[in-house]
């Protein structure tokens, strides 16, 4: 699974191989995305390196190796049961996440399966989808409303004092609006996110941590764009 950047920096390092022979510089790269700064090539570097696209050659300057290559950028298509099916999501989540047929009851409540998406930062924003989700068992009470839902592990302790540690299971509820004060997935410059409070500010969104020891993220309007919803919590003890 590819997020839309991770896909877009692969195809423009493939591109720029096959025409020099080299890869492509950071700054290059930096520019050809629209990124602010090299720290995001950085991330969308390690992403690709871990989903087993690209492979860095120690002790050599700008050495990056394609090891294979997602089906829609010319890649072979994968055999039945690989275990690898890349797939872009827009915005760093499902575009339609599927809400599961299946359902058991537990102590009378029906219980649904939501799709276990990664992980999301409390704390410093990090990549907040997995190649292969497994699915979470939440209490059916639990989905607020209507629209599609999905399961993210937390990682992190900034959302520690509105009761969210390190380690719980967030229940988001897909939209891509909010509230002044809610606790939304908030995605930054395309290609990170985090978990967060969320308020204006004129042409500015603060992210605001619920723990002093992190300071509020004061970002222009543009470059944020709200993923979810927090409507639930989960914690395994």
């Amino acid at each position: 699974m590819l997020t839309k950047k991770q896909l877009d920096l692969l195809d423009f390092i493939n591109k720029r191989m096959a025409r020099d022979g080299v890869p492509p510089s950071f700054d290059e790269m930096k520019d050809a995305l629209n990124l602010r700064s090299k720290s995001g090539i950085h991330r969308l570097i390690t992403a690709l390196e871990e989903r087993g696209f690209i492979r860095r050659l120690a002790h050599r300057a700008r050495a990056i190796e394609i090891v294979k290559l997602p089906e829609s950028l010319g890649g072979p298509p994968q055999a039945a049961g690989s275990g690898f099916s890349p797939r872009v999501i827009d915005g760093d989540r499902p575009n339609d996440p599927a809400q599961p047929a299946n359902a058991q009851s537990v102590s009378g409540n029906v219980m649904t399966e939501l799709p276990l998406m990664g992980r999301i930062a409390a704390g410093v924003p990090i990549e907040a989808i997995n190649d292969a989700p497994p699915a979470v068992a939440v209490p059916g009470n639990m989905i607020s409303g209507s629209g599609a839902h999905y399961a993210l592990e937390v990682k992190g302790d900034s959302m520690i004092n509105a009761g969210i540690n390190d380690g719980d299971v967030v229940i988001i509820q897909e939209s891509s609006s909010a509230q002044e004060g809610d606790i939304v997935v908030a995605q930054v410059e395309g290609y990170e996110a985090t978990l967060k409070r969320f308020y204006r500010r004129g042409e500015m969104i603060v992210l605001e941590a619920a723990n002093p020891a992190y300071e509020a993220r004061v970002l222009p309007k543009g470059s944020v764009s709200v993923q979810g919803r927090l409507v639930g919590l989960i914690r395994t003890y």
